[in-house]
């Protein structure tokens, strides 16, 4: 099975998550937010395919590391590729990050989210605004986005906010 990529994979990053992380970076979205960090990575057709195995492996292969981000584009718009990695990387005891442009609450409507978030740790979930950007938040580019426990909120049916969370 492959997986579009927007870029190779970004080892050693700092501001995905605590500590070193490896981000991979998704190709495809449709949130188009106004000013997105990333709007290389939008177009669906954009980057190129990799089988998710070799992903696997280098993540694998690469020592130091606190654990793996699944960035974009949106990782959602290919959550059965991302769950299929994320699924081997939790066998192998890796802390998981995911940002979405969507919300907990429309995720957890569908199989197909569920069956990624079953393995995402922390989960920063909704669109990027503008006029809501700050340099002051954690892991985050506007207010309106939370970072979820997403394990405890699966558990308590509800919305958890990581206990790492600075407001």
């Amino acid at each position: 099975m492959n997986i579009r990529l927007a870029s190779s994979l970004v080892f050693d990053s700092i501001v995905d998550g605590p500590g070193l992380r490896t981000v991979i970076f998704l190709q495809g979205c449709t949130h188009n937010c106004l000013n997105c960090q990333n709007p290389q990575t939008h177009d669906f057709n954009g980057g190129f395919e990799v089988d998710i195995n070799i992903v696997i492996e280098k993540i694998l292969n690469k020592k130091m590391q606190s654990g793996v981000t699944f960035s974009g584009g949106d990782p959602m718009n290919q959550a059965e590729q991302c769950a299929r990695i994320a699924k081997e990387l939790k066998n192998h005891n890796i802390n998981i990050w995911c940002y979405t442009g969507f919300t907990y609450d429309f995720l957890t409507q569908k199989q197909v989210y569920r069956d990624f978030l079953q393995y995402i740790d922390v989960l920063v979930d909704g669109v990027f605004v503008e006029e809501l950007k700050s340099y002051e938040l954690q892991f985050r580019g506007s207010s309106n986005q939370r970072l979820i426990d997403v394990q405890k909120s699966l558990q308590e049916n509800k919305v958890v906010l990581w206990e790492g969370y600075n407001v």
